[in-house]
């Protein structure tokens, strides 16, 4: 039997990361139960769902590329697992990025990065405004540069979250090899306040309390809570999860039939991503004829959309979309996404056996979600996929160490259960 591999694993947060782990878990025959007050509520539902390992990579970020192009290559599979477990759509998208440039300065800035990039081995190609008109007809006529990388993906988060509540609902899942199914996973809309740990050494995980004072005993716990990860009670003593909240503001619009050319059925067939007078702006095209417009990015602490954020979203957009103009605002919605010091996420083991961490994936936490709910899976259970590349684990687990800022070393807290009577019924 694996090391940590138990008959309940409690997952703590329900983002698009957290459903992913209880589905892996799930998958390596372990009981699951899924806590969150509210899940896919946070990070996932305002998230653009961009697969963009190179279009979101940027100067001195070189050991978080390695991790990001390796959870795109997983997408496929990864997406085509939940599919199949549910028949629900994910919105997986395999239409290409263009990358352009309002001005000279813009352009300028646009191809430095593409010189970069194709450096450092990435598939980009400095492509002229002409032929990313031709691509885009919806293009303003007065750009300055553009860049087309074919490699970029694109899924609907707010979709692939509800396939994944369905797959872990599902009476039965394929599990991995001969591993039995342990059923659908329990739901609880609580917040975990402490992971609870055994009295003997080595300390182990041995479940959580939630903010009623509910007790739910577990095998393991894995925290993939985002932002709060470091302020939950029970963790190791000394750990430094260095999390930041960084805001963004994000609008979905409504592109009418009226804004379309004879023939077109979308203002736009793939993500265009753009730099206006040095900010960034993107626009992602949905199936329903929706359009994802973001990209502001502020650390100020304030959770509601700003008035200058939306106009400074439309403005940029407009410049490159001028029909922007005539679409519908449907949404308008601020998240906060968890933010490291070093823009690498949290994922790995602790000093608490059966004790995993899942946070800080910051603007790619869609994007890593494949890699960091694998790896965590593979953790807490030691039953690995055999069609993922395992080849990179060990040093993507070492770039991602959680106690990777602390010092000294972490040790082990003391909790136990012992002084909560309440239990949770279903798992006594």
């Amino acid at each position: 039997m694996p090391e940590h591999l138990g008959d309940h694993v409690v997952v703590a947060g329900a983002g698009l990361v957290g459903l992913a782990t209880a589905f892996e878990l799930r998958r390596r025959g372990a009981a699951v139960t899924v806590v969150d007050p509210r899940p896919a509520w946070g990070a996932t539902r305002a998230a653009a769902g961009m697969l963009a390992p190179i279009a979101e990579t940027q100067y001195g970020q070189e050991r978080l590329y390695p991790l990001m192009r390796a959870s795109a290559a997983e997408y496929p599979d990864f997406v085509e697992r939940v599919t199949a477990a549910t028949g629900l759509p994910t919105g997986y998208r395999t239409e290409e990025t263009l990358v352009v440039a309002a001005d000279a300065a813009d352009a300028q800035s646009l191809s430095d990065l593409a010189s970069h990039q194709i450096a450092s081995g990435m598939d980009v190609q400095e492509i002229s405004t002409r032929e990313a008109r031709h691509l885009e007809p919806a293009l303003a006529p007065r750009l300055s540069g553009a860049v087309r990388i074919v490699s970029d993906r694109q899924v609907d988060p707010r979709m692939l979250a509800a396939a994944l509540v369905e797959t872990l609902n599902c009476p039965q899942l394929t599990t991995i090899g001969d591993v039995p199914d342990a059923g659908p996973a329990q739901w609880l809309t609580s917040r975990v306040d402490t992971v609870l740990t055994s009295r003997r050494e080595p300390r182990q995980a041995t479940g959580v309390q939630v903010d009623s004072g509910e007790v739910i005993p577990a095998d393991a716990v894995v925290v993939a809570t985002g932002l709060t990860a470091n302020t939950m009670g029970g963790l190791p003593e000394g750990l430094d999860l260095r999390l930041r909240p960084v805001f963004g503001d994000i609008l979905r619009l409504r592109v009418p039939e009226t804004a379309l050319a004879p023939g077109e059925s979308h203002l736009l067939t793939r993500t265009v991503r753009a730099q206006v007078l040095g900010r960034p702006v993107y626009m992602v095209p949905r199936e329903d004829r929706t359009l994802v417009l973001g990209a502001t990015s502020r650390e100020d602490g304030r959770e509601s959309v700003l008035a200058g954020g939306v106009h400074q979203l439309l403005r940029d957009a407009r410049a490159v979309v001028p029909a922007i103009d005539d679409c519908d605002v449907l949404e308008m919605m601020a998240r906060a996404r968890p933010g490291t010091s070093d823009d690498l996420p949290y994922v790995g083991k602790t000093s608490v056996a059966g004790l995993v961490i899942s946070t800080g994936h910051f603007r790619h936490g869609i994007l890593l979600t494949p890699v960091a709910s694998r790896l965590a899976a593979e953790l807490v259970t030691g039953v690995l996929d055999p069609l993922a590349d395992h080849g990179s684990d060990a040093a993507f687990l070492a770039d991602t160490d959680p106690a990777r800022h602390s010092n000294p070393a972490p040790e082990a807290p003391f909790t136990t259960p012992e002084s909560y009577p309440q239990m949770h019924g279903g798992l006594e």
